[in-house]
């Protein structure tokens, strides 16, 4: 089965906007789109993107693995809708917010953010260019140019600050999941010594010093806490960035 549609559009972008047809052939019905993503999204949730197989997702739905594949082409086709799925961002009633686009880009960066903790399988997912017209990628992107308007950037210059805001959420969130899995470490003054004989002024003149504090590596704020506070500081300097090309968009000249 080919991965995309007679048309040229990728399978799971036609499957996503129920563009596909549903199969009319097979043993039995009660096999959905749907139904197979769900069954994968609870794999994933409960033993990790790995237990996802076609094999399984199949067996949990009491259907055979080539029943499967009269919906979904291959596992790459099945994440990519898993990814989607999963990535439905919270109804809202007023957007954007009242309070302005700085809010509005801050609550889309939240909401990214709780969606990734929530499921954090969907960080080991690759990311394909087809990705971006899927429906909830298509309402996170929608939302951010609704708070992006009331501002002097193009295209060019909106799409930018999209991506960068997706990038700025899924990069500080893997980084907070690894932390958390790694065993705390700590460096002692002889450690510290250690380190300061091979990471030198003379070859880190900037970084040395750090190292020698402590400050670099070892200190007790590392984790996720701070990693936390580091995410919030990245978001408000993207905002500050944000305005800075808004001011110079609506300057004379």
């Amino acid at each position: 089965m080919d991965d995309r549609t007679e048309h040229g559009i990728p399978r799971a972008v036609a499957i996503a906007w129920g563009m596909a047809e549903t199969p009319q052939r097979g043993p039995r019905r009660g096999l959905s789109h749907e139904r197979i993503v769900e069954a994968a999204i609870e794999i994933a949730d409960a033993d990790g993107l790995a237990a996802v197989t076609m094999q399984r997702v199949a067996e949990s739905l009491g259907f055979t693995t080539m029943s499967l594949y009269r919906y979904v082409a291959n596992k790459g086709e099945l994440l990519t809708l898993m990814q989607d799925a999963a990535s439905k961002l919270p109804k809202v009633d007023t957007w954007p917010p009242p309070e302005g686009w700085q809010e509005g880009i801050r609550q889309l960066a939240i909401q990214l953010t709780e969606i990734y903790r929530a499921r954090t399988w969907m960080l080991e997912l690759p990311r394909y260019e087809r990705a971006v017209l899927m429906p909830n990628a298509m309402e996170f992107a929608e939302r951010a140019m609704a708070a992006l308007e009331p501002l002097p950037l193009d295209t060019e210059q909106r799409v930018a600050v999209i991506l960068n805001l997706a990038v700025l959420a899924e990069g500080f969130c893997r980084l907070e999941i690894n932390l958390a899995e790694e065993e705390v470490t700590e460096f002692d003054a002889h450690d510290i010594q250690l380190l300061s004989e091979v990471i030198t002024p003379e070859r880190f003149p900037l970084l040395a010093p750090l190292v020698v504090t402590g400050s670099w590596a070892g200190s007790p704020e590392t984790g996720h806490g701070h990693v936390s506070g580091e995410f919030e500081r990245g978001l408000q300097w993207l905002i500050s960035g944000i305005e800075q090309l808004a001011a110079q968009a609506s300057s004379p000249g």
